[in-house]
């Protein structure tokens, strides 16, 4: 069994992702900064800039890091060794969130400006595919298209070269979708923050949703089957298997969970906007 880890972490932890070098690495928004930190718990934090306000995070094709700066219009590289760099996106764009995509670079949201980006690991920005309302995060899919929420307009938005862009209206109502990830039941599962519900998307068939506790956040695919979910609003973590069984665990009032992610022990680590990273046990 892997133990449960807590690890205090200043700054506000947001968004955290596995590295090439069997690390987490951590936004902390608050702080303007990124932090490793390790399977035992040892923690480095480098500055990135005042009012950058880091957010999302991704482990790039590159093998290092890649995060949005929504702060200040920026995408934020840093690799395993720390050193980073930036690049800039132009006024008003507002990056949220940021994946891999299957050609081999990186693809971001742009919330306030309504759109969907792509970056090449050298750091030139070579795409912008307007999509409105205020893309949300965003991930590579089972079938290698760009899937992301699109939290204002109420639908799951799907971009690739192919079809172009495909938009899905949610069946809930003002549903606020923000979190989501694709898994190995070839399917994409978002999270309805506003609607307190999980959504499913079978690639060919309709949107299903689940009642959850507490404003879901973020979502991660479990290593078995089914995901891991961050409930916001009740200080909770979900894992909802593939036939919707729901397990909650209790954290601390106040801890404010948010970015979920599968570390390289192959257990669930959840950021603590409180001030903490959590390894939950398994």
């Amino acid at each position: 069994m892997i133990p449960a880890l807590k690890v205090a972490v200043d700054g506000g932890p947001y968004g955290l992702a596995a590295g090439a070098d069997d690390a987490l690495w951590v936004t902390l928004v608050h702080a303007g900064a990124i932090a490793r930190v390790t399977t035992t718990g040892d923690v480095t934090v480098y500055p990135v800039a005042p009012q950058s306000r880091p957010s999302i995070i991704t482990a790039g094709p590159d093998g290092a890091l890649w995060f949005t700066r929504t702060g200040d219009d920026h995408i934020g590289r840093i690799s395993t060794a720390g050193e980073l760099n930036a690049f800039p996106l132009g006024e008003d764009r507002g990056p949220y969130g940021i994946t891999a995509g299957a050609d081999g670079a990186l693809w971001f949201t742009a919330m306030t400006s309504g759109e969907i980006g792509r970056i090449s690991v050298d750091g030139e920005v070579t795409e912008w595919h307007a999509v409105g309302g205020a893309p949300s995060m965003i991930t590579t899919g089972p079938d290698n298209a760009l899937w992301f929420t699109l939290n204002q307009a109420n639908a799951i938005g799907r971009l690739s070269p192919a079809d172009g862009l495909t938009v899905r209206e949610l069946p809930t109502a003002a549903a606020g979708p923000v979190g989501i990830a694709a898994t190995h039941d070839d399917a994409v599962w978002f999270t309805e923050i506003s609607a307190e519900k999980l959504g499913r998307i079978p690639l060919q068939d309709a949107i299903q949703e689940i009642d959850l506790p507490g404003k879901p956040h973020a979502v991660v695919a479990d290593p078995g089957d089914g995901v891991w979910v961050s409930l916001w609003g009740s200080h909770q973590i979900a894992r909802v298997s593939e036939d919707g069984e729901i397990v909650t665990i209790d954290l601390p009032r106040g801890s404010e969970p948010h970015g979920i992610a599968i570390g390289p022990d192959g257990a669930p680590w959840v950021a603590l906007e409180a001030g903490f990273v959590l390894r939950m046990p398994i």
